[in-house]
């Protein structure tokens, strides 16, 4: 069975992982209305983890269901895995958004 990750609004720049990912695996992106592509995992991705669709630049904002969730601490490519080794959360007092 081909590894599957959902992109939730077509804003995001994540997909979750709907079975357990493992590095280098060949990933069917999926939304509500069916599928949106395919990609490949750098890293492993748990299930109902994140992983990016797209290139995000340090200080990007984090996007899942169409809104905010968090700002890339680091440079994160597509195919990565992203959580809070590379994400703050932007709903912290101090947080600052890329402009």
């Amino acid at each position: 069975m081909k590894k599957r990750a959902m992109r939730i609004s077509p804003d995001d720049n994540t997909a979750t992982a709907l079975n357990d990912i493992e590095a280098g695996e060949s990933i069917s992106l999926v939304s509500k209305s069916g599928p949106v592509g395919e990609m490949s995992a750098k890293q492993a991705v748990p299930f109902g983890h994140k992983l990016a669709v797209v290139d995000i630049k340090k200080g990007e904002r984090i996007l899942k269901y169409g809104e905010v969730i968090g700002l890339a601490t680091q440079q994160i490519n597509k195919g990565d895995y992203v959580h809070t080794h590379n994400v703050a959360s932007a709903l912290l007092p101090g947080a600052k958004e890329a402009k």
